[in-house]
């Protein structure tokens, strides 16, 4: 397995972010705990026991109570800071599911598994744990988020050194996403993307909310060199150049794929076996069928 993230790095970067929940920069985990819950409403079931994985705020928990659908949840975490006064959670690294096989009924994973080093693992770990005809739900960050920082950076970068390091991380696509699923063993698949736009004033506010979001550099292979202040503004010129709107301000581009998939279940629908159809095509089209020549 690829280290690709420096997984003690996104555990600090997290912490970090939670002790900076003044700064209100949770505005994305809002929205994919708000689109997670409107998807939920949507299914004609009940969830006896549901389980948030780590879910920072705890807000895509939250949220997914309030429809009615869920009877229990339970919330892992990284580390216990992050549950409210009062609450218990389940401590455990990010890429564990310390979860009994076949004993939840729905796992909710908002915008975590982006930054994991063995996703195809943690997807069977939390096919495991659910119970058969159970729910995943998951909002990842997909391809195309920060590509304007990706692109300014870089630019910048080559411009004033002449070689480039990564400052983005990679991102993985609505195909990636729907092929993990699968490998998994998940049934009935459902994996689509939505993109949001936020302006900012400049670059600066932008990086600011990103460390708030505990979304600072993890790349295991990242550049340990300190970027400079003429770095950065010469990246926020070239941020003003490229994708500045007429006011001035700038575009930051954040793609969430929402991802569910079900545990196999006899009651689920089943494609139907080659040549068990009870129509003809020809026939529901209302045209001539006419048979291939031997």
């Amino acid at each position: 397995m690829d280290i690709v993230f420096d997984q003690m790095l996104i555990a600090a970067n997290r912490r970090r972010a939670l002790a900076q929940q003044g700064a209100k920069a949770d505005f994305l985990l809002e929205i994919a705990a708000q689109e997670m819950a409107e998807r939920l409403t949507v299914v004609e079931r009940h969830f006896d026991e549901a389980v948030e994985l780590h879910g920072a705020t705890g807000i895509a928990g939250r949220e997914a109570l309030a429809t009615g659908k869920i009877g229990h949840l339970a919330r892992i975490e990284s580390n216990a800071a992050f549950a409210a006064s009062g609450e218990d959670i389940i401590e455990a690294e990010s890429e564990e599911v310390p979860l009994a096989p076949q004993s939840v009924n729905l796992v909710l994973a908002p915008l975590n598994l982006h930054v994991t080093n063995d996703t195809p693992g943690i997807f069977i770990q939390i096919h495991r744990a659910l119970k058969p005809d159970g729910l995943f739900l998951a909002a990842i960050p997909g391809a195309g988020t920060l590509q304007e920082l990706r692109d300014v950076l870089l630019s910048t970068e080559i411009e004033l050194s002449g070689g480039a390091s990564p400052r983005v991380i990679p991102f993985a696509d609505v195909r990636d996403v729907g092929g993990l699923l699968q490998r998994a063993g998940f049934s009935l698949p459902v994996i689509d993307a939505e993109t949001y736009t936020v302006r900012y004033d400049s670059l600066f506010p932008l990086m600011k909310d990103l460390r708030a979001m505990g979304m600072a550099n993890p790349l295991a292979d990242r550049s340990r060199k300190p970027l400079t202040r003429a770095f950065f503004m010469r990246a926020a010129e070239i941020y003003a150049e490229r994708y500045s709107d007429p006011d001035g301000r700038i575009r930051a581009t954040f793609s969430i794929i929402y991802a569910s998939g079900w545990t196999p279940h006899e009651s689920q629908q089943k494609p139907l076996r080659p040549g068990s159809a009870k129509a003809r095509l020809a026939d529901a089209l209302k045209v001539e069928e006419h048979k291939l020549k031997q």
